[in-house]
């Protein structure tokens, strides 16, 4: 399993005069930090008007300057926005290729439909964003290795263009989507690309699920739309790690986990997210046509009887009514079911082992996360880099 660093750049208030440049410059050099330590890749997410959730609005000028200011560490694009209205094809092929050649050829590309909110934000109509990604993965692998290409769909004209330039890896960088749901880890597996999840809120049960239908998906793949199968499984989850378990909580990790959940939970429209999932779920255990892997697994499930929701699940719940829940409530909740990598190096150890035995190949570690101050985050890296040796 290869170690490797997630940022969404948080920028939690009380905020100084020039706290976004002092955020931005904090986060290249945790970029820096992270190249000199070992790990495997730099990740960064693409939101807009993210407020104190996110600063990553330009997620592929970020990574150019990862890329001029490091040397080994790759670049990892987690993920653009594909629906057209935020990115273009034809522009996300030319600036992922542009970032390919700046960074040498240390790119691993990314897309994703994005969420409620920014679906609104950019007038996407919901039921049209997954199929519009889809059409984005099956367009830009080709730009990348065509002189010549075309397309034409509902949403796209496009006819005998050149895109330029073609990527510096040949024939392109690894391709990988956002998944958080069996349907996207599916149809990352059917697309023959790498699948990006968060285990934050996840039981590790519930993460063996994700990975056993994405295996299924990409062993059964016919048609992958890049011209390799990038067959692996990357998990980001909250990891903070310190001298001892006690000076981890000292440093404010409950409320940095807390503080993130409630942040997520109002940014993504969590409650309304939620039911989307479950419907798209109904819709693929009542298909005529049995609802591919998903349907498959989804009525082998409810065939059993299901487990009780166990006390995390209870607590999101909770917030998700719109209930206060308190900071220690919410991290002792997700802590118990191992959701969170946090404490001694010891522990961090242990629970990293639990990812490691799932089979899940990068651990994207989410560090500088909500009001962590930023020497603590840095010395938690130091920490983590330690043993990023040992499980390679």
């Amino acid at each position: 399993m290869k170690i490797d660093i997630f940022t969404e750049i948080q920028d939690p208030q009380p905020w100084s005069e020039d706290h976004e440049h002092r955020r931005i410059q904090q986060t290249l050099e945790q970029a820096r930090l992270a190249d000199e330590l070992g790990y495997g890749c730099f990740w960064l997410v693409e939101h807009h008007c993210g407020g104190e959730f996110s600063l990553s609005s330009a997620p592929e000028l970020m990574l150019t300057a990862v890329a001029q200011q490091t040397k080994n560490i790759r670049v990892g694009h987690s993920a653009v926005l594909a629906p057209y209205r935020f990115n273009h094809p034809i522009r996300i092929a030319e600036r992922a290729a542009y970032l390919d050649h700046l960074s040498q050829g240390r790119v691993e590309f990314g897309m994703a439909r994005s969420t409620v909110p920014e679906w609104r934000l950019f007038n996407i109509p919901a039921n049209e964003a997954r199929e519009q990604m889809q059409q984005a993965f099956e367009m830009v692998p080709k730009m990348w290795t065509q002189d010549h290409f075309s397309y034409e769909s509902e949403h796209y004209q496009i006819r005998d263009v050149s895109v330029v330039p073609k990527p510096y890896q040949k024939p392109h960088p690894p391709l990988w989507q956002a998944c958080s749901s069996l349907t996207s880890f599916e149809q990352a597996g059917r697309n023959g690309v790498g699948a990006l999840g968060v285990t934050l809120w996840a039981p590790p049960a519930q993460v063996k699920e994700w990975i056993d239908i994405y295996r299924a998906a990409v062993r059964s793949t016919q048609s992958p739309v890049g011209s390799f199968v990038n067959d692996q499984v990357a998990f980001f989850t909250f990891v903070h790690c310190a001298e001892t378990d006690e000076e981890a909580m000292k440093n404010g990790a409950a409320t940095a986990a807390a503080w993130y959940t409630s942040m997520a939970f109002t940014f993504f429209e969590a409650r309304e997210a939620f039911m989307q999932t479950a419907a798209e779920e109904q819709a693929k255990m009542g298909d005529p046509a049995g609802g591919g892997l998903t349907g498959q697994f989804l009525r082998a499930r409810a065939e059993h009887a299901e487990a009780p929701p166990n006390r995390a699940q209870i607590v999101i719940g909770r917030i998700m009514g719109g209930e206060q829940v308190s900071d220690e409530e919410v991290f002792d909740a997700l802590r118990e079911q191992d959701s969170l990598i946090v404490g001694s190096p010891e522990t961090c150890r242990r629970k990293m082992e639990v990812y490691r035995d799932l089979g899940v190949d990068r651990l994207m570690c989410f560090q500088q996360v909500g009001g962590l101050p930023h020497e603590k985050v840095m010395k938690s890296m130091r920490l983590v880099g330690e043993m990023i040796a040992s499980f390679e």
